[in-house]
C-alpha cells in the first residue's frame, strides 16, 4: 500500500494522472486548488475577467480601415441596392405615378468559416510569468484576428474569380468578386450602360495604355466607380489603397507636368495646398480617411502595405459600417457567435492555464460595381496577386 502510494506520487502513469485529474475536478474546489498569482502578484481571476473586457471593447472598435470599407451582415444571402437614378413621369388624369423603388436589386452571397488559436500555460510558467508576459500573449491573439479579417478582406479584393459559400451547409451559393466579366449586367446609371462582359479587374495598360503608372490610370479609374453612381455625388468617398513603391509615384502627379490634378500630402504628413505656376488654387476632397497619405483630384490615397507592390485598389467608401460599402463581412445568425470570444479549453478548472480564442466570419462584395483592382503591367490581362490566390 505505501509502495504503490509513493509511486503514484513520484513517478504516476498516464492513467494515474487520468485518476487524479478526474478526481482533482470533483468535489468542491477552494481558489488554493490552482494558481492564482502571476510572479509579480498579479490576480490571475481579476485578469481573465479584464481579458473579456478587453474583447468587448475589440469587438464593438474594429480596424478603422476595415470599418470605412465593409458592412455587417448575418445572412448567408444578401439583397443589396445598387445606386440608381429615378425620373419624374408626366402626370395622366386617372393614372397612379410609378413608385421608386431605391434601385437595382441584387443578391449576393457569402462564404463563412470559424477560425481559432489557442493560448495556454503550464504552471510553472505561470508561477514565474509577471503580469506584462500574461498581457502580451493576449495582445498577440488581437493581434492574429485582427490580421485574419484584414487578410479576408484583401483577398476578397484582389481574387477576381467568384466563390461559392453555402446555405444551411449544404445549398451552394455564389459568392461574387467586383464585376468580373462573368455575364451579369450592370444596372445602367444616368447615360451609363454596360454589358455582361463589364470588368473592374484591370491593367494600366488596358486603363491607359501604358506599363507603368501615370496619372490617366488614376483617372481611368476612378471613372469605373463613378459611372455606376459611386463618389461625391451619392455621398461616398473614393478610397484608394497602395503599396509605398507607387505612392512614392502618386506623390509626384503635378497639373504642371501634365496631370489632371495635383497630389496633396495630407496634414499628417506636412500637407498643405499647393498653388500651382498660373496661380489657382487646388482644393482637397472633403476630410479625410483613417491612414491617409495624401489625394489626387477625388482619390483619397491611403498607404497598405498589405496591397502587394504593382497593384491599386480603388473603393468607395460611405463611412464607418455604412450599407453602401463594397465588401459585406458576415456574422453568425446566432448573436452568441458573433465577435473574437475567448473561451476555457480541455482544462476548465480554471480556464487561463488553457484557453481558445474563436473567430467565426465570412466575408464576400456587396456593391460589384464600388471596386476597381489595376495592375501595373504591360499586359492587358488581370493576374491575381500570388498573397491572395
Amino acid at each position: 500500500m505505501g509502495n504503490s502510494l509513493h509511486k503514484l506520487l513520484t513517478d504516476p502513469s498516464p492513467s494515474d494522472m487520468d485518476a487524479m485529474f478526474a478526481f482533482a475536478e470533483r468535489g468542491f474546489n477552494e481558489r488554493a486548488d490552482v494558481a492564482v498569482q502571476a510572479a509579480d502578484g498579479t490576480d490571475l481571476n481579476d485578469f481573465y475577467r479584464e481579458v473579456q473586457r478587453t474583447l468587448q471593447i475589440r469587438n464593438g472598435q474594429r480596424d478603422r480601415m476595415i470599418d470605412l470599407l465593409t458592412y455587417r451582415v448575418d445572412r448567408e444571402v444578401e439583397t443589396v441596392v445598387t445606386p440608381a437614378a429615378e425620373d419624374f413621369e408626366e402626370a395622366s388624369e386617372y393614372g397612379q405615378p410609378k413608385g421608386i423603388r431605391g434601385g437595382a436589386r441584387q443578391y449576393m452571397g457569402y462564404d463563412f468559416k470559424f477560425y481559432d488559436l489557442a493560448v495556454r500555460f503550464t504552471w510553472m510558467f505561470i508561477a514565474e510569468a509577471n503580469r506584462a508576459q500574461l498581457e502580451n500573449l493576449n495582445n498577440m491573439a488581437l493581434e492574429a484576428d485582427n490580421r485574419l479579417q484584414f487578410n479576408r478582406v484583401m483577398r476578397t479584393l484582389f481574387n477576381s474569380i467568384n466563390s461559392s459559400g453555402y446555405i444551411d451547409g449544404n445549398i451552394p451559393v455564389t459568392v461574387y468578386k467586383f464585376y468580373n466579366g462573368d455575364g451579369m449586367v450592370p444596372p445602367s446609371f444616368k447615360t451609363y450602360t454596360h454589358a455582361g462582359s463589364h470588368n473592374h479587374y484591370l491593367t494600366t495598360q488596358g486603363l491607359a495604355t501604358s506599363a507603368t503608372l501615370t496619372s490617366p490610370s488614376l483617372d481611368a479609374a476612378a471613372m469605373h466607380l463613378e459611372h455606376h453612381g459611386y463618389g461625391i455625388n451619392n455621398g461616398t468617398r473614393l478610397v484608394l489603397m497602395v503599396n509605398k513603391q507607387e505612392s512614392a509615384i502618386i506623390s509626384t502627379f503635378r497639373v504642371a507636368t501634365g496631370s489632371k490634378f495635383d497630389f496633396i500630402p495630407s496634414s499628417n504628413y506636412g500637407g498643405g495646398v499647393y498653388l500651382p505656376a498660373n496661380g489657382g488654387i487646388v482644393a482637397r476632397p472633403e476630410g479625410q480617411v483613417a491612414n491617409e497619405f495624401g489625394t489626387y483630384g477625388p482619390w483619397h490615397i491611403v498607404e497598405e502595405d498589405y496591397v502587394p507592390a504593382g497593384y491599386l485598389v480603388g473603393l468607395a467608401s460611405g463611412g464607418p459600417d455604412n450599407l453602401v460599402n463594397p465588401i459585406g463581412i458576415r456574422e453568425h445568425t446566432n448573436p452568441a457567435y458573433r465577435g473574437l470570444k475567448v473561451i476555457p479549453g480541455q482544462r476548465s478548472d480554471y480556464p487561463l492555464l488553457d484557453s481558445f480564442y474563436r473567430r467565426g466570419f465570412g466575408t464576400g462584395v456587396r456593391q460589384r460595381g464600388g471596386g476597381v483592382v489595376v495592375q501595373v503591367s504591360a499586359s492587358g490581362t488581370y493576374a491575381i496577386p500570388a498573397a491572395y490566390v
